[in-house]
């Protein structure tokens, strides 16, 4: 099943995103730290590779993500050029101010108070980006909704005379070419609801959940051993008593349930790819004769 979003405002932004990476020395990319190589756009590294500006990646929703997890891709990431990563939940107290703190240290000449710094934050749609900015000004300012693709233009901020940022549309791209990234995002809530089946993603998810995190199913669902993924639907459906007219399972609201645990943190702190999963996917898609780069 393919899964590709990539609405209108969208393709007309990239354009208005090029122009803006010309007046900002550091793009902070925000992910999703449950599937940071799922919700990194592509076009993001592009963009800023032809500007040559250093990318923050902060991987938000950390304490929904598993800790040890998380580590494993701050490592993966931090050791690539010109990059810096930094894990946190922006909506604990005090933790967005590690990106002001990260971003001053990889801006070229601007770790000092006679040049202003000015962050681009950027990333794909419902990853948190304007709660992050709402976190560092210490007020609403910054439109935030559960649903994906909220803000539909750039806006500027002035936190200090010594620090700006600049809030961008989510921004997917065209073409989401690894099936199981696009099964990542729609389980994460990342991309519309018309994009995808609920029941498909949450078939996707609880295979995931199987194989990493079986006790918190059983925990949570009562499923038992041997449960295939549409099993731990079936599960969910009867630990919830969702059943239609005849008695069969509601299969598309106990779908609906699975994903909405996973993404309020109820099923416990689960991640959804790790580096090495990553890597072994890109691996298996690449063409013969490619190696993947570390």
């Amino acid at each position: 099943m393919s899964i590709n979003w990539f609405p209108g405002h969208m393709a007309a932004f990239v354009k208005d995103a090029k122009k803006a990476l010309a007046d900002h020395d550091v793009v902070v990319e925000v992910l999703d730290a449950r599937c940071p190589m799922a919700s990194a756009n592509p076009l993001v590294e592009t963009l800023r590779k032809q500007r040559q500006r250093p990318c923050l990646k902060v991987l938000n929703k950390a304490d929904l993500a598993d800790p040890a997890v998380t580590q494993a891709w701050l490592a993966f990431f931090n050791a690539q050029k010109n990059v810096t990563a930094i894990a946190l939940s922006c909506k604990k107290p005090g933790e967005a101010a590690k990106v002001v703190a990260a971003a001053r240290k990889i801006a070229p000449h601007r770790n000092d108070n006679f040049k202003p710094l000015r962050m681009l934050v950027m990333g794909v749609p419902n990853v948190g980006k304007s709660t992050l900015i709402n976190a560092l000004l210490k007020k609403r300012a910054a439109k935030v909704g559960d649903e994906p693709a909220v803000t539909k233009a750039l806006h500027r901020y002035e936190l200090s005379s010594e620090v700006s940022l600049s809030d961008t549309p989510g921004l997917m791209w065209p073409k989401i070419e690894q099936e199981s990234a696009g099964l990542m995002l729609a389980a994460s809530h990342i991309i519309g609801t018309r994009a995808y089946h609920e029941s498909d993603a949450a078939i996707y998810l609880a295979g995931v959940l199987l194989a990493c995190y079986p006790r918190a199913l059983a925990a949570r669902y009562n499923t038992q051993a041997g449960a295939d993924s549409v099993g731990v639907i079936e599960a969910v459906a009867a630990r919830r008593g969702y059943r239609l007219k005849g008695g069969e399972a509601d299969f598309e609201k106990a779908a609906i349930t699975l994903l909405t645990d996973y993404r309020s943190g109820a099923l416990g702190r689960v991640s959804l790819e790790t580096p090495a999963s990553f890597k072994a996917q890109t691996a298996s898609q690449a063409p013969a004769g490619n190696t993947l780069e570390s």
